[in-house]
């Protein structure tokens, strides 16, 4: 056998589709056995251009002139299935005849496998935003029924170890008349209410570095000190309790729905922890819850009052006055206001 004839039954064996175009023409002068398999339109003399349409021959001919090469992919329709192929055309001289050699590898597979991994990818990458945003969930619930401190103690232990705080301040706001509000407002204008209430008071205290530490129904509870012992944190209470007046008092004029409050606080040891295993509670005890509930019992409408001895240092925003109740005035108790 030639040398000409094993060459030949050699192109025809491999498993690669290889293809003879000539060098001025591009015509087909010779095709394999797998080349013939995958394109039954080609047959001798057919140009390039015919076969693949897609192909710019000049792009080819320069990328081969300058690259010694010209890759590209092409997909089929091949029965049923849709087949893909990588194309890399080269240039030979044989004898005085220049050729085009157009090789074709079968590359479906790792093409359906790079598919499999980039859509396996994005069901990860969705998965974990989805994650993300229930963990975000979850922390935001959290943080809704306990202070920061508390949870950040939880997420890295699984529990909250009951702490006793030496020096905080606690303010205790309960709404005027709410048992009449329940009584005749539609309930879910009741709920809109007061989550719209809520969060103004969450807003005002984050501004002040004052945590909420519980809602009950007509009673919004929050403190200060927890996070920073250090700070002036009855100033900061006493700052926020007066921005909770003063936006009842413009909501009031806007709203169709008025509200009225009455505003106590304390000053002094807490114990603050989770209480419960099954539902979280987080709530505190102590001699300054116990003060600022006292204050607010004598507080009258739209009034914030606290001990006599809480107001040496209001700074100059705030000042104190005397509370509009004979009982909080025989109890020691100063009312507090804007200066």
């Amino acid at each position: 056998m030639s040398i000409e004839a094993i060459n030949e039954q050699l192109l025809r064996s491999v498993g690669v589709g290889v293809a003879l175009f000539s060098g001025q023409s591009l015509r087909l002068e010779f095709k394999n056995d797998v080349f013939s398999s995958w394109f039954e339109d080609a047959q001798q003399d057919v140009t390039l251009s015919d076969l693949f349409p897609d192909i710019d021959d000049k792009a080819m001919r320069d990328a081969v002139a300058s690259d010694n090469r010209y890759s590209t992919e092409y997909k089929f329709k091949k029965g049923r299935r849709t087949l893909i192929v990588a194309q890399t055309f080269t240039y030979a001289e044989v004898g005085d005849q220049t050729l085009y050699i157009l090789e074709c590898q079968n590359i479906t597979r790792i093409r359906e496998l790079e598919s499999m991994i980039d859509s396996y990818s994005t069901m990860v990458e969705r998965n974990t935003r989805q994650i993300q945003r229930e963990k975000e969930q979850v922390e935001k619930l959290l943080l809704n029924i306990m202070p920061r401190a508390a949870y950040e103690e939880y997420k890295e232990f699984g529990a909250v170890t009951p702490q006793r705080y030496d020096s905080v301040s606690v303010l205790v706001l309960d709404f005027v008349d709410f048992s009449g509000a329940v009584e005749t407002m539609p309930p879910a204008t009741l709920i809109s209410e007061l989550g719209e209430l809520y969060t103004a008071f969450d807003r005002i205290g984050d501004q002040l570095s004052c945590e909420r530490i519980r809602t009950t129904g007509d009673s919004y509870r929050c403190m200060a000190g927890m996070q920073d012992p250090d700070t002036d944190h009855f100033l900061s209470l006493a700052n926020a309790a007066c921005r909770f007046l003063r936006y009842l008092q413009r909501r009031n004029e806007n709203a169709s729905l008025s509200w009225s409050c009455r505003i106590g606080i304390g000053t002094g040891t807490v114990v603050g922890s989770v209480v419960g295993n099954q539902r979280y509670v987080y709530d505190v005890f102590g001699q300054a819850v116990e003060a600022a509930l006292a204050a607010q019992s004598h507080a009258s409408d739209m009034e914030a009052i606290t001990q006599e001895s809480n107001t040496v240092h209001l700074g100059e925003h705030l000042k104190a006055t005397e509370p509009q109740s004979d009982s909080a005035r025989s109890a020691n108790l100063i009312a507090i206001m804007d200066a």
